[in-house]
């Protein structure tokens, strides 16, 4: 396969795609007893309707803090985040987040779990229960949907807190390290899960991981953050064809890509 390795500026437009998520000088320091701590520097960022944008980088670089300032649950010390040319200065309606723990209800059924933002937001609950039962037959699930978290595996948790962030039909859907804790084979076939979500979906996502080969694998562009406080160091497009499975790993432009962003933090002594 005869596929080039492309660095992209951080405002490139990928082609036939509007600006959904649009990031402008986006800055966050944290005030402690001991004084500021600089999180971010000034970013720039858009991401497009139906993308999936990887962001991967070294630990404390700032990327669970940029997902946050999306999500609108904290404020950004300077610039701002529009979303559909909207400020966000709040957490929008059309945002599901999915962070690494899958914060289920322990007392509370699969299906209940599922259905929490509907109650939250106090939408129509029965088209939000139809939704709800198909989500979780796509993910899987069928048939566990009385069953309760602790009668779940890691995975089979995780995918409920997907359906969980899905099931008021968000535009946006922003993942937070959400296979972390899996094992390796639980964790390939949860990204297989995901690309398969994002296929059906096409939703816009945002995922924040620690490793490489899975922002690879699921993204359209892998942002590359750069240590404390964080900016963005490189974009790069994935430019591997749809869908991927896992023996993509092995081709060639895949390990090259991987080798190419690997590279940063190996030049600055830093490795996730």
């Amino acid at each position: 396969m005869s596929l080039s390795l492309r660095m992209v500026n951080a405002m490139d437009e990928p082609k036939a795609r509007r600006r959904l998520i649009e990031v402008r000088g986006l800055e966050k320091t944290y005030r402690t007893r001991d004084g500021d701590v600089p999180s971010l520097k000034p970013i720039d960022l858009d991401i497009h309707d139906g993308e999936f944008v990887a962001v991967v980088g070294p630990s404390g670089c700032g990327k669970s803090t940029l997902l946050k300032l999306v999500a609108g649950l904290i404020p950004p010390t300077a610039g701002a985040i529009l979303i559909e040319g909207k400020a966000v200065t709040e957490p929008p309606d059309d945002v599901g987040i999915v962070f690494q723990s899958p914060v289920l209800l322990a007392w509370r059924s699969v299906l209940r779990n599922v259905m929490m933002p509907v109650e939250v937001r106090r939408l129509d609950r029965a088209s939000h229960l139809e939704r709800a039962r198909k989500l979780l037959k796509t993910a899987g699930l069928e048939g566990f949907e009385n069953k309760y978290p602790w009668q779940l595996s890691g995975g089979m948790q995780q995918r409920t807190a997907i359906c969980r962030a899905l099931v008021h039909d968000p535009k946006i859907v922003l993942m937070d390290e959400p296979f972390g804790a899996l094992d390796a084979l639980t964790r390939e076939r949860m990204n297989l899960e995901l690309q398969r979500i994002h296929q059906e979906t096409r939703k816009t996502i945002l995922l924040i991981t620690h490793s490489i080969p899975e922002a690879v694998f699921l993204a359209d562009r892998v942002v590359v953050m750069s240590e404390r406080p964080g900016t963005i160091a490189a974009i790069y497009d994935v430019e591997l064809p749809r869908p991927r499975s896992l023996e993509d790993m092995g081709n060639p432009v895949f390990s090259a890509l991987t080798q190419t962003i690997r590279g940063h933090f190996y030049a600055r002594g830093h490795l996730d």
